[in-house]
């Protein structure tokens, strides 16, 4: 009776609100500082994607935030490809979890077109027992695709990077560049995700040093690869993601000469380690990231639940 009586208190104290404004942020990123598991505070969506998220209005739109007598006690919302995170303190795993699913399946419902069916889709660490529990609980279905995340010490020795002759490595311009390297990433990848404006968002954010975001030039001057790189000064860790070769100028080395280049610009900087994530499928990618020094550290998986 204890438990059932906690649950009828804390439901008359719960409120829930769409996300509001700017000020909302910060209470997202503390909430998830609060309650992730120290093995998972790196994990997707951590502050800088938050960031770039929330650029998008739609996102906004899509987003709502849970409290306990304005105590901060979750949030979710669905992006531009139907994906749904969220952060929810663990206590109210029963309270909230299914109107958290929930609220993910309306945000894709009320975009479908009358008899349309879609999917809700999310990831989670393959170590994540507690989230793989939720998720299977709420009805999601593990699918084939994987996110794979590598590692590297800086300390080990990081050789010096060569390129074709007339190519050269370079940080990014400004934000007059963020087209070309839009149309690169598209190309690299067969997909529609990225966008100027995205990529735009992505240069806005508060630990964004263009100094660190590397570009290959082609003889001719286009853009013929990209390496954003970024660090963390409170973990002392760097990433090398994403990276991404146009087809024209694939198996060339130059993947291979970008994460080189920005692991000594990582080190420079201080870092300790350095970190990239890449699609379980894209084995180039991970054979080029292996061949560099890098070693598996663990992999994500992608669940689904349809939506009617």
């Amino acid at each position: 009776m204890e438990g059932v009586n906690w649950v009828i208190q804390s439901m008359s104290n719960i409120s829930r609100r769409t996300y509001e404004n700017e000020t909302d942020l910060p209470i997202m990123i503390d909430l998830s500082a609060r309650v992730r598991l120290p093995a998972d505070l790196d994990d997707y969506p951590g502050k800088v994607n938050l960031e770039e998220d929330f650029a998008s209005a739609a996102i906004r739109a899509n987003t709502r935030l849970w409290f306990d007598n304005d105590q901060p006690v979750g949030w979710a919302y669905v992006d531009d490809f139907r994906n749904l995170w969220w952060e929810l303190d663990h206590q109210y795993d029963e309270l909230l979890g299914a109107e958290i699913v929930e609220w993910g399946v309306t945000c894709v419902r009320r975009a479908l077109p009358e008899g349309a069916t879609a999917t809700l889709d999310t990831s989670c660490r393959d170590d994540n027992t507690d989230r793989l529990s939720f998720l299977n609980k709420h009805g999601f279905q593990k699918g084939d695709a994987t996110t794979v995340y590598m590692a590297r010490l800086l300390s080990e020795p990081i050789p010096v990077p060569h390129l074709p002759e007339g190519f050269v490595i370079r940080s990014v311009s400004g934000p007059q560049e963020a087209e070309a390297i839009t149309c690169t990433h598209r190309a690299a990848f067969v997909t529609e995700y990225m966008t100027t404006e995205r990529r735009l968002a992505i240069m806005s954010v508060s630990e964004y040093d263009p100094a660190l975001d590397l570009v290959v030039l082609a003889p001719d001057g286009t853009i013929a690869a990209y390496c954003s790189c970024s660090v963390d000064l409170q973990k002392l860790t760097g990433n090398t993601d994403p990276v991404a070769t146009h087809p024209r100028y694939q198996r060339m080395g130059l993947a291979r000469a970008l994460l080189l280049t920005g692991l000594r610009l990582l080190k420079e900087h201080g870092m300790q380690s350095a970190h990239l994530g890449t699609s379980g499928n894209n084995i180039a990618m991970q054979k080029t990231a292996e061949a560099v020094g890098f070693t598996l550290g663990h992999k994500t998986l992608w669940f689904s639940k349809e939506v009617r």
